[in-house]
């Protein structure tokens, strides 16, 4: 049987025995061997896949069992390296053998490198530059103090361990790199697993976010002073500073050659269109030419890349996410499971293991005991406080690929290498969980008061929130605000919602410059033309999607909203059909319905909106009132439309026949009363009330509401589900965000715009807000998000 290599034992430069592997350049692809009696596995390509779908199907498996326990990916494949490799399956010889032997590994080695190189300068384009001006004391004090007082402590406690255990020179030389190793927080794993937890736009997410840079920072910079120190009081070499110098030629040659390069070819892609093969072929190659330039110079190849991620604009992430499929989902995990197939635990012995143990111990606890004392001291809940602590101890990428390097470029021994693996692997498996439990972005403002339009006095401000995903839903937006002004001032605080694409950390803040943005340029126009009934002020949230509605909340319960408005995740096309349909928005949704401080409206526009704003111009809105609070609360907001000239109602009230016999709640009763004394004498108010049996003359009544000339339908989302006005139609509803009627009129036979209106239930402690200081008065608001951190201290209440 052929073989792709022969090995064997040779004398090395040091004078000890090292392994010989000759491989034999012909043995690459089998063509057809296994019917002559050979065996594919002798050849490099056949063995190579072999492996990668090895890795990829272990690690999945592990992934899918970790998964519930809030593990990340990354755990998952250390995991199933450790299994794979000589710590478990292989011990068997025949297994070892066939699958990873001595002669494959480096084939597979090399592929895992080429990948991890790209992630690196995927890590590099996450990283946001712009975060360093944005670090506040807090956060300095955080990250250089998680980084410095593991590391002073950590040292001590190696002096003391040193001089009392009998350890043999191995250990004694790695302890050092050991207690520095551990005093790590890297800011790319810190937001992979803030995105994991789905808390990177949360209140703990941002400080953590801040604080790992400062913690980076202080690694970056001790590693290059103290590194390069050492390097020259040993070797006494004028080499030494050369090699300094050639690497800030070369950082000069990545930033005023390389990165414009990628600039001029991301600046050639249409907004919204697909990168062209060549441009990115392009890009790869200026990849991997700084990886090339970092081996020449002595560095890993992974500094130049991410190096180059990070200089390069916003644009960079077009690239990094054709980049991520390949290198991620491939040869990456090969990367971490050699990581894990290295790992010999046999390899720890007892003396030498327990003073390992013991610095390990002391630094995770020194690390932990900081950020947690020092985020008491900044009043933040003790819960919050440990959270972060936790998320600062956490370990994942940057550190196992640093943990490998040191251990291959023999600065650290095999049980340093086994001991920092496990350690990291126990810290975070133990960590993740513990954080999600103890920490929910949710609970700062599900517990404040539900705020909503009936506990507004009409003559009060109203405060809505509006959300914007794009400028479609601009002009229908226009159109209702523009019907809503009358007696009652309005103040629109508009949220620019964008996904969190590119670069790492979340953003949530106030806008000013409006230069490059055609929706609020729309709103401020309208603000401008009915002065002193609007006030709109801008705000923008880049987040996941998975976490946006909490940027959502936050800024509802900052700015006292009383209504949020969402637009529909389906868009429809000026003939009624549905174009596209995004499920994502969709999610945010419903997280939002789920969580909200305030009454929420989802606004399902068809483009039917009148889009020129003339005087004489003539809007119609329907209100739907089926009972309950979602319906009253849908009546409270259009008592807004009512003392606007231009604006016609219809007030359709669908009640039971023999709704005589039962005893109405009086809140409904008395706002109809109210409304309709209100409007008496007004011919552009008309009241129709429509008997029905069952939900046969529901649904007939409603079906003839595509008739009319309806500009805005408003319906409550939630019914009397035991109604028999409703029996039977609520099993299959489409959208049930939307309600059984809302569901209903969003079907393509309806041409009006639909707003379906949710009250949130007050809950078991009631509050009342403290007077607000207007904001379309002129006078600044008393609560604004910059305060959020303060645990809405900012806000005054009874």
């Amino acid at each position: 049987m052929p073989a792709s290599s022969t090995l064997g034992h040779v004398e090395g430069p040091d004078g000890g025995e090292e392994m010989l592997i000759c491989q034999f350049i012909h043995m690459t692809n089998s063509q057809g061997s296994t019917w002559f009696g050979g065996d594919p596995f002798s050849y490099t390509v056949p063995l190579l896949l072999a492996q990668l779908i090895l890795i990829f199907i272990v690690t999945s498996l592990i992934w899918l069992f970790l998964r519930p326990f809030k593990q990340g990916m990354i755990s998952a494949q250390l995991i199933g390296g450790i299994i794979m490799g000589r710590s478990c399956l292989g011990r068997i010889r025949a297994y070892s053998d066939k699958i990873f032997p001595t002669s494959g590994r480096q084939i597979l080695e090399t592929s895992a490198d080429l990948g991890f190189i790209l992630y690196l300068f995927i890590i590099g384009v996450h990283v946001d530059l712009n975060l360093v001006k944005k670090v506040e004391r807090y956060a300095v004090v955080i990250g250089v103090s998680c980084f410095i007082a593991p590391l002073t402590i950590g040292l001590g406690v190696i002096f003391l361990v040193t001089n009392t255990m009998d350890l043999d020179p191995e250990t004694v030389s790695c302890l050092p790199f050991v207690a520095s190793l551990t005093a790590i927080s890297s800011f790319p794993v810190i937001t992979s697993l803030l995105t994991d937890l789905n808390i990177l736009n949360s209140e703990i997410g941002r400080m953590a976010t801040l604080a790992s840079v400062v913690s980076d920072m202080c690694n970056y910079g001790s590693s290059l002073i103290f590194g390069g120190l050492v390097v020259y009081l040993m070797t006494k070499q004028f080499a030494v500073i050369m090699s300094v110098i050639c690497a800030i030629l070369f950082f000069m040659i990545i930033l005023f050659i390389l990165r414009p390069m990628i600039t001029f070819v991301a600046k050639r892609v249409p907004e919204g269109h697909q990168i062209k093969e060549s441009h990115f072929v392009v890009v790869v190659v200026v990849v991997l030419i700084c990886g090339l330039g970092s081996e020449i110079l002595g560095q890993p190849a992974g500094l130049g890349t991410f190096i180059l991620g990070v200089l390069i604009p916003d644009g960079g992430s077009l690239f990094a996410n054709k980049m991520e499929t390949f290198s991620i989902g491939l040869l990456v995990p090969a990367k971490f499971v050699i990581s894990g197939l290295i790992l010999d635990i046999s390899s720890i012995h007892a003396l030498s293991g327990f003073a390992y143990g013991i610095v390990l111990l002391v630094c995770y606890t020194c690390k932990f005991l900081s950020v947690f004392i020092i985020s008491l001291y900044y009043k933040l809940p003790t819960r919050d406080a440990c959270a972060l602590a936790l998320i600062m101890c956490c370990k994942g990428a940057i550190e196992a690929a640093l943990y490998i390097t040191l251990f291959e470029d023999g600065v650290i021994g095999r049980q340093a290498y086994a001991m920092l693996l496990l350690s990291s692997l126990l810290m975070t498996g133990i960590a993740r969980p513990l954080i999600a439990h103890l920490y929910d972005p949710s609970s700062r403002y599900l517990g404040l008061c539900k705020n909503s339009i009936m506990l507004n006095q009409p003559n009060e401000e109203l405060r809505m929130l509006l959300c914007i995903h794009d400028a479609d839903n601009i002009p229908t937006i226009l159109s209702f605000i523009d019907a809503m002004h009358g007696n009652r001032p309005i103040a629109l605080f508009a949220l620019n919602l964008t996904e969190l694409k590119g670069r790492g950390a979340a953003v949530l803040e106030q806008t000013t410059d409006i230069t490059s943005n055609q929706a609020a340029k729309a709103l401020n126009s309208l603000a401008d033309r009915i002065a002193g009934h609007l006030v709109v002020r801008h705000f923008t949230s880049v987040s996941p999607y998975a976490s946006m509605h909490d940027d959502v909340c936050t800024l509802a319960a900052d700015q006292v909203a009383n209504i949020a408005i969402l637009p529909f995740h389906k868009q429809y096309t000026m003939d009624g059909a549905v174009g596209l349909s995004s499920p994502s928005i969709r999610m945010v949704n419903q997280n939002v319905m789920e969580k909200s401080p305030c009454s929420v409206a989802i606004l399902v526009d068809r483009g039917q909106f009148l889009t020129n704003h003339k005087s004489n111009q003539s809007f119609h809105v329907c209100l739907l009132f089926l009972g309950g609070m979602d319906d009253c609360e849908a009546l409270a907001l259009c008592t807004g439309f009512i003392h606007n000239h231009n604006v016609t109602i219809t007030f359709l009230w669908i009640r039971s026949w023999d709704h005589a016999k039962y005893t109405q709640q009086n809140m409904e009763i008395e706002m109809v009363n109210q409304f309709k004394a209100k409007t008496m004498g007004y011919h552009r108010i008309n009241y129709k009330e429509e008997l029905v049996k069952d939900a046969i003359d529901t649904t007939r009544i409603i079906g003839s509401l595509k008739d009319y000339d309806f500009d805005l339908c408003v319906v409550g989302r939630s019914h009397d589900a035991e109604s028999e006005m409703l029996a039977g139609i609520n099993e299959w509803s489409e959208c049930p965000e939307l309600g059984v009627i809302g569901d209903m009129l969003a079907n393509p036979d309806f041409h009006f715009s639909v707003l379906v209106v949710q009250q949130q239930p007050a809950g078991a402690d009631v509050f009342k807000y403290a007077n607000v200081q207007p904001v379309a008065s002129g006078y600044i608001s008393s609560s604004r998000y910059s305060d959020c951190k303060d645990d809405f201290d900012s806000f005054h209440r009874v």
